[in-house]
């Protein structure tokens, strides 16, 4: 673990300050528009914009490091996300918000890319799984601190859009300093949305649905607690119960991945999600059971966007897994695209409630089509290439796929370890 801190410090404290900022101004939005009188669906445009954003530049973002190098890609959208930040106070429009939502989704998806690449450059067989654990704390740690950091000034004012501008222009500075030498760029062997689909129905299907209830969690979480009369302290507990319940459940749910069928797992957390959103949608006055509520959602659903990677690769070869995580995560995007202007419009028909029905019926319908699937075919037989990873809903393919590869060494290696015991 210190020899990971010690070649990749640079990159990881940068990733927390980048998550501190992200997360500090995806919340703030939700409250500066209450504020400024926007309504529900003008708010959900404005958050579905970043998630536009990400989809498009995920697919752009390989082809501009490709042709101008991961330090000028990295320095140049860094710079853009810094300034679309200083935007949002000076121009209080939703048309102006939601172009600077698309801005920094875009930009955003390109310094994941060039981060993520830069940690599995960096990063040996030996210690992959931690460089990889570490990343993923660091980038809870990140969204869980910004929530804090929204008492510290007036919402109604400029500080805390300067706050989050001022730490991701900050962020860059180790990084770019940083002498760890550029990583290549690899092309992957391309694979069609209906080749994946056909391998594997219930980790697209998931994946879909998987995007819609993340991006409600991540876009309009504050929207729903301006909308409830929570208080700016109450909307930041809120919202840092979800990643709370991310960073604890994952790892445990993790483990339990490996030890049963994939499927029956899928269906348990996509029913406790529905179930932890029906309380909070029954319940919800009471402050301390939607507390309960979002840690469940959140600590539940997160973990199924590694679950339904790692199901997928059940079926796959070593050589495709690559190209599928890109057209997971592209699938998962449209799901989120769609995911706040659904939420935004069952909020403004039925209030605040909304919010948390619209993930009751993603997390009901995943759990259904899970119980489906699994009369449709047997489960899969352990191999090597079925090891749960821990990957957030925000990574890139760079991340899912050094996951997978640390998955197949981790698996091989006990294979080995096994037949050396049985041979003894």
């Amino acid at each position: 673990m210190i020899k990971v801190l010690s070649g990749a410090w640079a990159l990881l404290f940068g990733m927390m300050l980048l998550q501190v900022g992200n997360g500090m101004q995806g919340t703030l939005l939700g409250i500066r528009g209450e504020i400024e009188g926007f309504s529900t669906f003008e708010m959900s445009l404005v958050m579905s914009g970043y998630f536009v954003g990400f989809l498009f530049g995920s697919r752009m973002a390989p082809e501009m490091i490709r042709r101008v190098g991961h330090v000028r890609v990295f320095a140049a959208l860094g710079s853009m996300i810094s300034s679309a930040m200083l935007l949002y106070p000076t121009w209080t429009d939703p048309w102006a918000w939601g172009a600077a939502r698309i801005l920094i989704g875009f930009c955003f998806s390109g310094v994941y890319v060039t981060a993520e690449s830069w940690l599995n450059n960096s990063a040996s067989n030996e210690n992959r799984g931690k460089a990889l654990s570490l990343y993923m704390i660091v980038q809870m740690i990140g969204i869980v601190s910004a929530q804090a950091l929204l008492i510290v000034a007036d919402p109604g004012g400029f500080v805390l859009f300067i706050i989050p501008s001022v730490l991701i222009s900050i962020s860059f500075a180790p990084i770019l300093l940083s002498i760890s030498p550029t990583p290549a760029f690899d092309r992957t062997k391309p694979m069609t949305l209906m080749q994946i689909y056909h391998t594997s129905p219930l980790g697209c299907v998931g994946m879909f649905l998987l995007g819609g209830v993340f991006s409600a969690q991540f876009g309009m979480a504050a929207v729903y607690g301006g909308k409830a009369a929570l208080s700016v302290g109450e909307i930041s507990a809120f919202v840092s119960s979800f990643y709370i319940g991310a960073l604890i459940i994952q790892y445990p749910l993790g483990w339990l991945s490996d030890k049963v069928d994939r499927r029956l797992l899928i269906l348990i957390a996509s029913a406790g999600v529905a179930f932890g959103a029906l309380v909070a949608m029954l319940f919800g006055t009471f402050f301390w059971v939607l507390l309960a509520a979002a840690f469940v959602v959140g600590g539940l659903s997160n973990p199924l966007y590694s679950l339904l990677i790692a199901y997928t690769n059940d079926y796959l070869e070593h050589e495709d897994m690559a190209a599928a995580a890109g057209g997971l995560i592209f699938i998962n995007g449209l799901g989120a695209v769609a995911g706040p202007l659904i939420t935004g419009w069952m909020m403004g028909v039925m209030g605040p409630r909304g919010f948390f029905l619209y993930i009751a019926i993603l997390g009901a319908a995943m759990a259904a089509y899970a119980a489906y699937r699994m009369t449709q075919r047997k489960a899969p037989t352990v191999d090597p290439t079925d090891t749960y990873t821990t990957v957030m809903p925000s990574s890139s393919p760079v991340a899912v796929t050094m996951a997978q590869e640390y998955a197949i060494d981790i698996a091989q290696e006990e294979e080995e370890a096994d037949a050396r015991a049985a041979e003894a």
